[in-house]
């Protein structure tokens, strides 16, 4: 079967179909009311007007059903928005190869657009066999903050060096967030000095929400060379993809500008990763290690589920980087000292 239909036929992407206002006060108002369209968000994330297949009647729909035009309606008990209930699955249109633009050098990465509940062994079928990469001898999983940080030059070149020197003599995938921003911007900067050295090529793959890329229906389209411009707009919310990886999983739970969509595949694809052996003889999985950079409570969070796994994940803080890695490292040591 050809890549096409395999990909369509295999993951979905997610849209919201159902509007619920985040406002817990009626706006009342003529069905079709211009001001729900342009200022009422939806949960998901959209304003009224950006869902899909928003017409003229849908408001209509909207303004007399969701909000009211009678002061004395009382207002129905406002249910939670959830991805199972207000969502539509349809197949992905969303696949190809990426081409950033606005570089000196021009840059390209493989990409797709599945949903957040898509299976572990479908992700890594198509990894293997359509993208063509080469099953991992290890798995560096790097954690850290969303949002920018500065590192020590020093401290930067060193943990960059060791990430890509680890990656090449192991044969590793890096897996990051994808974004041009934080922690993976760090690892996309460490990528590109390796880049200018040496024409031998590492996986990175980033693993990001379809619905907080800027620029993202740029990328709408099946088996296309999709050119991505990424220069963000300073008062945009949503961050850009990072230009250094070469592979990226665009998650997609039907919300907009709002991360945690990629958490749980994440984890599981990992899991997955771990479960294939690299010899057969000996029956050793590809071990999964977890890298930290700076970050926030969520960090922590991740550590711990790493660390509760049986066996547990080995985890390497990068003490120095600030937030949660420099906590973690301050409590692992007088742990030790303490016994």
């Amino acid at each position: 079967m050809s890549q096409k239909p395999w990909i369509e036929s295999t993951f979905t992407k997610r849209e919201c179909v159902y509007i619920l206002p985040v406002s817990k006060d009626p706006h009342r108002c003529l069905p079709g009311c211009q001001i729900c369209q342009q200022l009422v968000r939806c949960c998901c994330g959209r304003l009224v007007r950006q869902h899909v297949g928003f017409t003229a009647s849908l408001a209509t729909k909207y303004s007399d059903v969701t909000l009211g035009d009678n002061s004395n309606l009382s207002m129905p008990e406002l249910e939670e928005w959830s991805v199972e209930k207000h969502t539509e699955a349809s197949p992905s249109d969303a696949y190809g190869v990426i081409n950033f633009q606005g570089g000196s050098h021009s840059y390209r990465a493989k990409y797709v657009r599945l949903s957040h509940d898509s299976r572990p062994e479908s992700i890594l079928r198509l990894m293997l066999k359509e993208w063509h990469m080469e099953l991992p001898k290890i798995l560096i999983s790097v954690h850290g903050g969303v949002q920018n940080f500065e590192l020590h030059p020093r401290l930067k070149q060193v943990v960059g060096k060791g990430l890509i020197k680890a990656a090449v003599t192991t044969g590793a995938w890096i897996l990051t967030g994808g974004v041009n921003t934080g922690v993976a911007k760090h690892v996309g900067d460490a990528l590109k000095e390796h880049c200018s050295r040496s024409s031998k090529k590492i996986c990175t793959i980033g693993i990001a929400p379809w619905g907080v890329i800027e620029n993202r229906n740029d990328l709408i389209g099946r088996d296309i060379v999709a050119p991505y411009q990424t220069l963000l707009n300073p008062l945009s919310k949503l961050n850009v993809l990072n230009n250094l990886h070469s592979h990226f999983l665009l998650v997609d739970d039907g919300t907009v500008g709002k991360y945690g969509a990629e958490v749980q595949l994440r984890r599981d694809l990992e899991k997955h990763i771990n479960l294939q052996r690299i010899h057969a003889r000996i029956g050793q999985g590809v071990p999964v290690v977890a890298l930290i950079f700076e970050g926030g409570p969520n960090v922590i969070l991740t550590v711990l589920d790493y660390l509760q796994e049986s066996p547990p994940v080995p985890v390497v803080v990068c003490e120095g980087t600030g937030r949660a890695a420099d906590i973690l490292a301050y409590v692992h040591k007088q742990t030790e000292e303490g016994g």
